[in-house]
This record gives C-alpha cells, sequence and structure tokens, in this order.
C-alpha cells in the first residue's frame, strides 16, 4: 500500500474493547504504524501494556499527564495520523464527538482532530436504536465521519440485535479500502526532492557536512506520494529508513547530488529540501592525513554547484512547480526572499535553524511559505504535518492551472 501509514487507534469502554487488540493486530500485520489512547472505560477491559505489546509504542491514557502534553499531545496525536480510528465507539464518545465535548484525553483529542476520522460504534441495542444516539450518528456522517455501522448478533448483555462490534475482518477491510480510495490530486505529476546532508570528503575518515537529519524531506516525499504523485527522492546520508512508494536514490557529495537530479529530469515538480555543502576540498586525499607536527594542514575549498538554481534553469517544463527551501540563522523572510529571485524559484520555504531553535534534526518545524505575492507564516507544528500542508499547496497550486486552462 505504498509508504507507511500512520492510525490513530482510540479503544472506547465495553467488552468489544478486547476486539481491539485483534484490529491493531491486523494493523501492524500490513505495516501500518499504530498509536493508541486508550480510556478509562476501555481500561476496564484491556491494559495498556497489552496494547503496547502489540503497537510497539506507548500507549496514552492520562491528558493531564506532563509527559504527554509536553508538546501538547492531544493535538499533535491525532494530527500526525493519516486515519483516526474509534473502536468500539460508545454512545457515550459519539456524543462527546457530535456535540463538541472534551473532558478526557480522548475526547479532546477527537475535538482537536483535523486527519479523517472513521468510527466503528458498540453498544446495547436499545442504545443504539436511541433517537439520541442515532441524531449524532447523523450529524456526524453529516461531518464527513465514516460511520462502521454495528452488526446484529448476541451481545455480553444476554439479548439479541443490532449493536455488536463490526466483526474485525470487516473493520480492517473499511480501513484498508479507505486508504485505497484515497483522491489523487497530483497522479501523473513527477516530483524530483533532494533531502538530507551532503558529506564532501576530505580523506577517507574525514569529510565536510551539516546537521540536517532528512526529516522534513523525507516527510514531504511521503505526502506527495499519498497524493498521487510519482516521486524521485534523491537523498544524502541519513539515519531514516527508506521510504516505499516511489524512486529512491541515495548519493553522498554535492556533486552526486547534482548528477542524479540531472538525469531525473524532466519533472513537473522540483522541490529542493537538501542541505547541500556549499564548499567542498578541491582535492580529496585517497589516504588519511597524518598528523605529523604541529599545526593543521592547508585546506583549499572551491564551490559546489547550486543544484537548486541549475535544476530550475534545466528544467523546461511548462507549468513546472520549483520550491527551495531558505535556512536562516538570521534576517529570516528579507533573506528568503532575496534567495527566492536569486535562485529563480517559484516558492521558498524559510525557517530560523539557529542553535537552540531545535529545527535542524528535531521533529518539528515553524516555516514561512514566501512566494511572489505573498508571505505566509505557518505555526511551529510537527514536520508530518508541515509536509502535509505543503503537499495540499501544490496540489491546489496545479488545481489552479487546470482551472486557468
Amino acid at each position: 500500500m505504498g509508504n507507511q501509514k500512520s492510525i490513530l487507534f482510540i479503544i472506547g469502554g465495553g467488552i468489544a474493547a478486547y476486539k481491539s487488540l485483534e484490529i491493531i493486530r491486523g494493523l501492524k500485520k500490513a505495516g501500518m504504524n499504530v498509536k493508541a489512547i486508550l480510556t478509562d472505560g476501555g481500561a476496564q477491559f484491556i491494559t495498556p501494556l497489552s496494547v503496547s505489546s502489540l503497537t510497539g509504542e506507548k500507549t496514552y491514557t492520562n491528558l493531564f499527564s506532563l509527559t504527554d502534553e509536553e508538546d501538547m499531545g492531544h493535538i499533535r496525536l491525532s494530527r500526525e495520523a493519516d486515519l483516526v480510528v474509534v473502536a468500539p465507539a460508545t454512545a457515550d464518545l459519539i456524543a462527546k464527538m457530535a456535540n463538541g465535548f472534551a473532558g478526557d484525553l480522548a475526547s479532546t483529542t477527537l475535538l482537536a482532530n483535523k486527519s479523517p476520522l472513521m468510527i466503528c460504534p458498540a453498544m446495547n441495542l436499545e442504545m443504539w436504536k436511541n433517537s439520541s444516539t442515532q441524531k449524532n450518528i447523523s450529524a456526524l456522517k453529516n461531518d464527513g465521519v465514516l460511520i462502521i455501522d454495528p452488526e446484529e448478533g448476541d451481545m455480553a448483555c444476554g439479548e439479541f440485535g443490532v449493536g455488536r462490534l463490526a466483526e474485525v475482518k470487516n473493520i480492517l477491510e473499511n480501513i484498508h479500502s479507505f486508504f485505497l480510495n484515497k483522491p489523487k490530486p497530483l497522479k501523473g505529476k513527477s516530483v524530483l526532492i533532494t533531502a538530507g546532508p551532503t558529506m564532501e570528503a576530505i580523506d577517507p575518515v574525514r569529510y565536510i557536512a551539516n546537521r540536517s537529519s532528512g526529516k522534513q524531506g523525507y516527510a514531504i516525499a511521503n505526502s506527495l506520494v499519498e497524493l498521487g504523485a510519482n516521486v524521485t527522492l534523491i537523498s544524502g546520508p541519513t539515519n531514516l529508513p527508506k521510504p516505499r512508494g516511489l524512486n529512491f536514490i541515495p548519493v553522498e557529495s554535492a556533486i552526486e547530488m547534482y548528477e542524479a537530479s540531472k538525469t531525473s529530469l524532466p519533472a513537473d515538480i522540483i522541490i529542493c529540501v537538501a542541505a547541500v555543502s556549499d564548499w567542498r576540498a578541491e582535492t580529496s586525499n585517497s589516504q588519511k592525513i597524518k598528523k605529523t607536527k604541529p599545526g593543521v594542514p592547508n585546506l583549499k575549498l572551491i564551490e559546489n554547484p547550486d543544484i537548486l538554481k541549475e535544476l530550475g534553469s534545466l528544467n523546461s517544463v511548462t507549468g513546472r512547480l520549483v520550491v527551495g527551501f531558505a535556512a536562516e540563522t538570521e534576517n529570516l523572510i528579507e533573506n528568503a526572499k532575496t534567495k527566492r529571485l536569486k535562485k529563480g524559484c517559484d516558492w521558498i520555504i524559510a525557517n530560523d535553524v539557529s542553535l537552540g531553535t531545535n529545527i535542524m534534526g528535531g521533529e518539528q518545524n515553524k516555516v514561512y511559505l514566501i512566494t511572489e505575492n505573498l508571505t505566509e507564516e505557518w505555526p511551529i507544528t510537527s514536520k508530518t504535518e508541515v509536509a502535509n500542508k505543503l503537499a495540499l499547496k501544490i496540489a491546489d497550486h496545479f488545481k489552479g492551472l487546470m482551472n486557468d486552462e
């Protein structure tokens, strides 16, 4: 199913909570990343330990845990998910969702949620048939929530009727179908992305590099794959797993990145996220430079190719979009605007990588989108959400071009 999907799984109360473990097991088997919130009601039937043993992640339970809320966990959890699944969804949780109540971690997270939401109701048949529950279900459907209706069968209370949690197989099939049927607004568009640092060899053991982790570039590549684009990701050395669902080209030096980028043209979209070393040693020694006397060797540096500027000039695709990144430590907006004009790119994503920001190498980012006509500030958030927002901006851009035609 392409690159790894992220699921936030919320477990409501009721005897059906035990089935959530089987659902999680099925999601993990399908290669999905799962994080879970266990409500107080759900914890009466299964334990956080049993959930964590299947997800491989911490199970979240408490809204007021300082550890969870250090970075506003109830917002971060849902924003980083490709899909939020509530199973079982009790009458109480459904009422909270439909009416905007937020008194615990689950309901607060759901109220702050912007990701697609799928709920799997489970309750007594009379509770399910109750007009209040049905009104709440209708309201959620009108809001675009995906409902996996409960099934008919024997219940823990001894009654028979509609209210049982849908079969695990049915829930898993609906989750798979959701991802298979997601809109692909960038289908047919080719994308070239550079990411990560470059390493410029001085000798076999020493090199010039920087602190880039590659996380933002990889996240953007994943988001564009999700929207149907044909992505080529050219990456310098990172510690990140190789993404799936795209053409991945590993490189080391700026020269290698430049050559690989040229051979990957033409492209409808070029996004240069890589932190390319501006300079390299004029001569790379084939043997380790020995420290034979006091002092330091004379290291002569020469300029590397300006990959962003060169790719823009080499790529003559009609209607193409070139996006650069400006990592600055001072005069952020002014320097980024200057860079956009100097490099000849359409958009610049500017961020402050000063010491103490923890942007370069960290999990979050605070960026500004700068185009010819606007400067748009985006709030600090995860690099995944920055990637998703940028991908949607790109999709809107091309949709606007089609409408103009």
